[in-house]
């Protein structure tokens, strides 16, 4: 794994398009890309800059080279094939585009391309064949154990194994996408036998979402040291959850119908290049704990296999829109609360021969801070729904009402190097 700066990073460059020079998210350090439509409904793929998106394939003839292929593969209803192209090609893709967007003096070529982010429509970035959950969280997993397992919170192979579940893909929606609250089975602990309906406890999970760039071939793992190669980027993830099916269905085989009815992805794909900056150390393991298996085990990746990227989660009831009342913010903690990197994920996740494919997603699981106000979840904050919690408004939660929406937000900085971030989140849950 190499980290390397390069001019793309620079804090002090500008771009001649003025929006992206003052926007918080996306200024021309970021780039990130994703899949758009207009009016006439076709999908290709696009970059966010400032409050503009640039539409790839038609740069086809201003890109001459180092990016010339890239655009084409973008003229695609979704960014499989080119995020397969791998990792040399997404970071030429950058400096070319990095370059047209900061050089005026390709204004007059590339401007034609820009389209108002607000006028147009966006959508899944990748066609995902398989989506897997991870549990890295390890504040989170002690919180949650404490609630079903309280005499023994952490199973004891949480340390030696990234653990994680084979998540649905058919329901990843990308955020804006109402989300329908499921029903299923439920059994209160007094009651002899389950009961079946709409689930009265529904609850967000703040994570991040991993997305695979190019594959591996089957019964070809993918070595620790080269695994970052095989990551794309990152988006937010909002895996939902019904936490009174889940408590009621997850033994012995784990989530079932609690995960598969609905999970919501940010529309924008931050590379791993654009993050290059935000690199930071993984943080050391508790006294005591055991060290990663020699697979597991780089010594760059624990250098700088995570990310210093912040995460915050807002809730706007609709009783809060209706009075214009701002949402209100829930919690918020950073992504450096993973207990296993990104590249020990893909390492574990294909060791076995497993052949992970472009666009498939990797859930990071829900990531608390382990600090107080950290917490990724409503089961969390309200300690399993025994404590509401009180909103701005006098309205209290423990779970997820109808007309409730979760935006969540995430974001890197740091001194010497422009602010970039991820963009939204975000769902409204309908009866």
């Amino acid at each position: 794994m190499t980290i390397e700066l390069d001019f793309t990073h620079d804090p002090n460059a500008k771009s001649w398009v003025e929006s992206a020079n003052r926007h918080p998210d996306f200024p021309v350090q970021n780039l990130p890309l994703g899949i758009f439509s207009t009016a006439d409904g076709r999908r290709r793929g696009g970059v966010a800059i400032g409050d503009m998106v640039l539409d790839l394939p038609a740069l086809a003839e201003v890109i001459t080279e180092g990016g010339c292929e890239q655009v084409l593969a973008a003229d695609a209803p979704n960014l499989n094939a080119l995020v397969d192209m791998g990792a040399d090609a997404m970071w030429a893709l950058r400096t070319a585009l990095f370059t047209l967007l900061t050089d005026e003096s390709f204004r007059e070529g590339v401007e034609p391309a820009l389209i108002p982010a607000d006028s147009v429509t966006m959508h899944l970035p990748f066609e995902v064949h398989d989506y897997t959950d991870f549990y890295t969280g390890i504040h989170h997993a002690t919180n949650i154990g404490k609630l079903f397992r309280p005499d023994n919170p952490l199973l004891p192979n949480y340390k030696y194994v990234p653990i994680g579940y084979h998540g649905r893909s058919s329901s990843i929606r990308v955020s804006g996408v109402e989300v329908k609250r499921p029903s299923g089975q439920t059994k209160v602990p007094d009651a002899d036998v389950p009961s079946f309906g709409p689930s009265k406890r529904l609850d967000y999970e703040l994570e991040m979402a991993i997305w695979v760039g190019q594959g591996n071939d089957l019964g070809e793992p993918i070595p620790i040291g080269e695994a970052e190669s095989h990551i794309a980027g990152i988006s937010i993830l909002n895996d939902w959850s019904a936490r009174d099916l889940q408590a009621w269905e997850y033994q012995p085989l784990g989530p079932f119908l609690a995960k598969n009815f609905h999970s919501t992805v940010s529309p924008w794909v931050v590379t791993m290049d654009a993050l290059a900056p935000y690199r930071v150390a993984q943080p050391p393991r508790p006294e005591g704990d055991p060290a990663p298996l020699p697979y597991l085990l780089d010594a760059e990746d624990q250098a700088h296999g995570a990310l210093d990227v912040q995460m915050e989660v807002y809730i706007s009831t609709a009783k809060m829109r209706e009075a214009g009342d701002a949402p209100h913010r829930l919690s918020s903690g950073p992504m450096t609360a993973m207990y296993w990197t990104m590249a020990q994920l893909v390492a574990h996740h294909s060791v076995g021969g497993c052949n992970l494919q472009a666009g498939d997603l990797l859930g990071t699981g829900t990531l608390t801070s382990g600090e107080e106000g950290g917490e990724g979840s409503l089961i969390e904050l309200s300690k399993g729904g025994k404590q509401p919690i009180e909103l701005p408004n006098g309205e209290t939660r423990t779970f997820l009402e109808d007309g409730d929406e979760v935006i969540m937000t995430a974001f890197a900085e740091k001194d010497g190097f422009a602010r970039i971030g991820l963009g939204e989140c975000r769902a409204v849950i309908v009866g």
